[in-house]
């Protein structure tokens, strides 16, 4: 039975306020580009979240970022009290106190790409884009030492004794005088190398594509040892006893008991096998992943997911279904929370792919766009079912539905169509010049698609013909539809068309990448790599409204009810009261109302009553369409034969307008 559900009574008026963002608990995981261990405290390097803290196993984890003005961290090292992370672009921070403040210790170090750190006594060692760099004062002065290093990309740095070994893009290079002289040993090694490990005198280098290799000989010679290793991309090593354990990308973790020559893979509840980083603590093994830490203490014969409060997530779809919150994350799937943000689930069951690029609900259906293609759900993502009958290209970036019809935007096959809930599709790609389509929009029978490098596409006929709009900047990452106005946001900012013929204005932010779109009546928000930003003069006007707000690169923001979520580029899903960006917006209680809804709404049909005159009575979908329009007072209004969703009805006294937010199930 469909019910019409009274929430809330806005009346709008604009003025900005100063409030701030605060981050929703989760989703929880991550990229985890590094870990370090030291006693019972570990530290995990996030790959824009910045530093996490845990002294408990990983059971609960903390952000330590006081100071730490760059927070892609690459690396970390530490030694007695001193914490050292080595970051993407920023250098070295130093911190003494388990991360709870940082300073930059970068005086000498001219180049601050940081991939690799490594400790011998009071010598630090750093590698990165222009070589190796040595400090032997705590950080506080750095010196190249390269002579003999011809290949300066330092990923992996391992030490043994007074031996030290560098892996680079090209092979790996020995130094034994603490790094003033280095000699290529490659001898049998042909492949890149992602990682390094030592053992006595022997040395373990994971590589890129190539699997392991081995060397006994201070790496005069090298051999391969891949018996049982399937996944040959080895980015992470790490040794306990005569365990050998190896991180690989996509194919989970690998242990092997006898120096190598033979792997049995180790992930039995390792959900995510992209792993980045191992680290061990005595008989305890962490994996930093793509989609979190996961922790074993049995050999890696189980994993757990130990990520309470490790909230650096990448946020690439959000959607919003009533009072569900669903996010799409890069490596971590869809996640769910039905309060407001203050918990999040992981929903994953079936969904064999979890880079989610789009979501989009119909009712109580939803589907994630992946890059393994279209999977679908029917009970609020707990099972997913891949739908990909037909869809031929399966890097799916972006999806819209309209009625029971749903079309798939695909990174370069162009757009699909399918009108039975994905079980097939079929290509429609008349006149689409550029294939590769990262948004779409839908305002009645017209579909928009916004493409990388060919600017905004238009269909009227269900996609089975296109037309190019001429839009300037050709990279559109986001689209939307208010009313007449179509707003695309791209590599230049936002703009404006108010009609399908190809007429497009700059519309403000021109110096920004807009990667999303929202619009709450009048009013327009823009996700971008510089924050949130705010218009309630359709773009005339934009003010940033990042307050709060410390990961500023935003990948998709929505809006639920009186709150408008965005979710970042590392830093998980934010959360604002729609108050604090529109003054006015609140709760109006029923002995001040002067319009009055009756009986009790349900099925969709009731009566609206104002004292005075009634100038309008307009009724809009979310997409903004007018489903509904009256200019008369005690109006019996019927929109119950309308699709279940979310509506808006507007009331214009010619005073004051109000608005009222209902939601048909």
């Amino acid at each position: 039975m469909k019910k019409l559900i009274l929430l809330t009574m806005v009346t709008l008026s604009v003025n900005i306020v100063s409030a701030q963002w605060t981050q929703t608990n989760g989703p929880y995981g991550g990229s985890i580009s590094s870990i370090a261990i030291s006693g019972t405290n570990i530290f995990a390097g996030t790959d824009g979240g910045g530093v996490f803290f845990s002294s408990d196993t990983g059971a609960n984890w903390t952000a330590v970022n006081n100071g730490l003005t760059n927070t892609y961290v690459y690396s970390l090292a530490i030694s007695g009290t001193n914490i050292f992370a080595g970051t993407a672009g920023g250098g070295v921070f130093l911190s003494s106190d388990n991360g709870a403040n940082w300073t930059a210790v970068n005086n000498g170090l001219t180049y601050t790409y940081v991939y690799s750190l490594a400790i011998s006594g009071t010598n630090i060692f750093a590698g990165t884009d222009g070589g190796i760099f040595l400090s032997s004062d705590t950080g506080a002065n750095w010196t190249a030492v390269n002579n003999g290093l011809t290949n300066t990309y330092v990923y992996s740095l391992a030490i043994s004794g007074s031996n030290i070994f560098a892996a680079t893009d090209n092979g790996i290079f020995f130094s034994s005088d603490t790094g003033a002289n280095w000699t290529a040993v490659n001898n049998g090694l042909t492949y890149f190398v992602n990682s390094l490990a030592i053992s006595g005198t022997n040395i373990f280098a994971g590589t890129d594509g190539g699997g392991v290799f081995f060397s006994s000989d201070t790496g005069a010679n090298w051999t391969a040892v891949n018996n049982g290793l399937t996944n040959t991309n080895v980015s992470s090593l790490a040794i306990s006893g005569t365990n050998i354990f190896a991180g690989t990308d996509g194919g989970g973790v690998f242990l092997s008991s006898d120096t190598g020559a033979n792997w049995t893979a180790v992930n039995n509840g390792l959900t995510n096998t992209n792993v980045y980083s191992l680290a061990i603590s005595g008989t305890n093994i962490f994996a930093g992943t793509d989609g979190g830490v996961f922790f074993s203490s049995d050999t890696g014969a189980n994993w757990t997911a130990v990520n309470n409060g490790l909230t650096h997530t990448y946020v690439r779809s959000l959607t919003i279904s009533g009072t569900n919150i669903f996010a799409g994350t890069d490596g971590g799937g869809v996640f769910f929370s039905s309060d407001t943000g203050a918990n999040w689930t992981a929903v994953n069951n079936g969904l064999t792919n979890t880079y989610v690029w789009s979501l989009a609900i119909s009712g109580t259906n939803i589907f994630a766009g992946t890059n393994g293609g279209v999977f679908f759900s029917s009970d609020t993502g707990a099972n997913w079912t891949a739908v990909n009958n037909g869809l031929t290209n399966t890097d799916v970036r972006s999806l819209a539905i309209s009625g029971t019809n749903i079309f798939a935007g695909t990174n370069g096959g162009g757009v699909f169509f399918s009108s039975d809930n994905g079980a097939n599709w079929t290509p429609v790609n008349n006149g689409l010049t550029n294939t590769y389509v990262w948004s779409l929009a839908i305002s009645g029978t017209n579909i928009f698609a916004g493409t990388f490098l060919g600017g905004v596409f238009f269909s009227s006929d269900n996609g089975a013909n296109w037309t190019a709009e001429g839009l300037t900047y050709t990279q559109v990452y986001s689209l939307a539809i208010s009313g007449i106005n179509i707003f695309a946001g791209t590599n230049g900012g936002v703009w404006l068309s108010s009609d399908t013929d190809a007429n497009w204005t700059a519309d403000g932010l021109t110096n920004h990448s807009v990667r999303s779109l929202a619009i709450s009546d009048t009013n327009i928000f823009a996700g971008t790599n510089g924050g949130v930003f705010f218009s309630s003069d359709n773009g005339a006007n934009w003010t940033a409204v990042n307050t709060g707000l410390i990961n500023t690169d935003v990948q998709s923001i929505a809006i639920s009810g009186t709150n408008i979520f965005a979710g970042t580029n590392g830093g998980g899903v934010w959360k604002r009261p729609l108050s604090e960006l529109i003054t006015g917006v609140k709760e109006i209680s029923n002995n001040e109302r002067n319009i009055v809804i009756y009986p009790n709404p349900n099925r969709g049909k009731f009566t609206i009553a104002q004292t005075g005159n009634i100038k309008s009575i307009e009724i809009y979908n979310v997409m903004g369409e007018i489903v509904y329009k009256s200019r008369a007072s005690n109006t019996k209004i019927d929109i119950s034969a309308q699709p279940k969703g979310i509506y808006f009805v507007k009331v214009d006294n010619g005073k004051k307008v109000h608005v009222e937010k209902l939601v048909l199930n």
